[in-house]
């Protein structure tokens, strides 16, 4: 269990005082989600010089609150796209590799109460299989009544008929994007949260950097780059509009948000390692129920939204709709009580959009990246799967814009992720937090103080320490929601312990760690609209 590399410090003043020197990067990334560490794990990975920053925490949006799937597209074989598929069936098994600790395979189970459900799901599932070829997790299987019970223990049973079980992956999203970042810190990338983009800087008509303010102290810093890079999400409207007042070229928006809930109850309601999925429900959608981390995720939703918000709230129809399909498919259907945390996450759908500049190019269906005359580099949609590839993608375009010396691509096609450990792993993704899900760094996580102080679920004072030491966390909810997931998981269990997390947390990072805030927060976790 011994780490390769000792785990490198994100002691706050250091990455301020790097942040302060004068330097002209090759690459600035703003926004620190999957996207934009991608982007600069890739670049450093090359051998660019790069710097990132996030105005809030890395994957406080909408990469912490992913459905948990590592997946192939499989819906998109029924519209044709087979490129998007063996993209996404590429990559899910390069996350899978390079990740083992983070992303597993996970075997999904399709109860069919139709006699024409199974063979017509089955056919198309094999047909996926397909397609993954040598990078398939396992053959897809048509099953009879009683094996798909002994997947699914408390499926319904009235009209049950059989069933098929095909194979993607799941993941640890928040820790996943946790490890992008300290693989590119270790590469040399300067990674700095809570430092808000204030302003692009323009010379000549072409961005050349940005300022930033370190959101706990105000003081200001000018970061010059070659290439910058927008990969802010469904907010990246807002900085291509500031570049288009900057340069007198007004822009249209790209994203229309749509919202997707969320709802974890105990593993109770399915005692499986085995996830359900039903293909179409009632009103076309899909519904999942997926064993991760001791509990289990209901979802999702597919909703417009106009606003966008750092904490969406649910509405009360996509929680009425997940516990009512979810109803038609267990025995024993959770109820609102049963529900120990709700959340919800934003996805940057993108819209048709006319050329912005001469650069503009549409990379796929799922994922656009474009160039504005500034030289302005956004990146927006897409999916966690495909976050490698469209880093890739994102250099290509700096590449083709003139912003950058081309280098090759592919670099991180075998580069393993901070805590991958060389053997084989032991633990399933789908089983409680604890130690294991630290990797190959577990040893250095235990040696800390208070290893042996259990603060609740599956966390401990030296995981928190760790946490302020090594994994840039600063307050209750960076603990709490991404270094450990305890908010998302149960959020009145992280409501208990958030006293004692903030007080390691004061006495180790020596800063205000917002624990009236967080308690606050977690009350949105657990409140369901009526």
């Amino acid at each position: 269990m011994t780490p390769a590399i000792a785990p490198l410090p994100t002691r706050r003043a250091d990455l301020l005082a790097r942040l302060a020197q004068p330097h002209t990067y090759d690459l600035a990334v703003i926004g620190g989600g999957a996207t934009g560490l991608g982007v600069a794990l890739d670049a450093a990975a090359r051998g660019f010089s790069v710097v990132l920053v996030d105005s809030h925490d890395f994957a406080k949006g909408t990469s912490s609150r992913a459905t948990k799937l590592v997946h192939g597209g499989v819906r998109y074989l029924a519209q044709g796209n087979i490129a998007l598929v063996r993209e996404a069936l590429h990559e899910r098994t390069t996350l899978l590799n390079n990740a083992p600790h983070l992303a597993q395979p996970l075997p999904f189970v399709m109860p069919s109460y139709h006699v024409w459900e199974t063979p017509f799901y089955g056919i198309g599932l094999k047909m996926y299989d397909a397609l993954a070829g040598k990078a398939g997790l396992g053959a897809t299987e048509f099953l009879g009544r009683a094996r798909t019970l002994q997947c699914l223990p408390t499926a319904r049973t009235e009209g049950l008929k059989g069933g098929v079980k095909y194979w993607d992956g799941q993941f640890d999203d928040a820790r996943l994007a946790l490890a992008l970042a300290r693989t590119a810190a270790v590469r040399g990338a300067l990674l700095v949260n809570y430092c808000p983009a204030r302003a692009l800087i323009h010379e000549a008509g072409k961005v050349v950097g940005l300022v930033c303010e370190d959101e706990a102290t105000g003081q200001q810093f000018q970061v010059r780059a070659r290439a910058v890079v927008n990969a802010t999400g469904v907010w990246v409207d807002t900085l291509r509009q500031m570049d288009g007042e900057a340069i007198g070229r007004p822009v249209k928006p790209i994203v229309a948000p749509s919202q997707g809930v969320h709802i974890v109850v105990d593993r109770e309601f399915l005692p499986s390692d085995h996830a359900l999925m039903v293909p179409k429900t009632a009103d076309g959608r899909v519904l999942f129920a997926v064993p991760w981390l001791g509990k289990l995720i209901l979802g999702t939703t597919d909703s417009p939204r106009q606003d966008i918000v750092r904490e969406p709230a649910p509405f009360a129809e996509e929680v009425r709709f997940i516990l009512g399909e979810s109803a038609r498919y267990l025995t024993r259907a959770p109820q609102v009580e049963d529900i120990r945390s709700i959340w919800v996450g934003l996805r940057p759908l993108v819209k048709p959009q006319d050329d912005d500049g001469d650069n503009t190019k549409k990379i796929s269906r799922e994922h656009t990246v474009l160039a504005s005359k500034s030289g302005l580099v956004t990146v927006t949609g897409g999916k966690w799967t495909t976050y490698r590839a469209m880093a890739e993608d994102v250099l290509q375009k700096c590449f083709s814009a003139g912003l950058l010396a081309q280098k090759p691509a592919g670099v991180t096609n075998a580069l393993r992720l901070a805590g991958a450990p060389e053997g084989a792993v032991q633990h399933r993704i789908s089983d409680a937090p604890g130690l294991h899900s630290y990797g190959s760094e577990a040893a250095v996580v235990g040696a800390l103080p208070g290893a042996d102080v259990h603060l609740g679920g599956g966390l401990t004072e030296a995981m928190v320490r760790f946490a302020a030491r090594h994994e840039y966390a600063r307050t209750v909810e960076d603990v709490l929601a991404r270094r450990s997931r305890l908010l998302f998981l149960d959020a009145r269990e992280a409501i208990s312990i958030a006293p004692r997390v903030a007080a390691i947390l004061a006495e180790e990072a020596g800063c205000d760690p917002q624990l009236d805030a967080f308690l606050a927060l977690a009350q949105q976790y657990l409140h369901v609209p009526a």
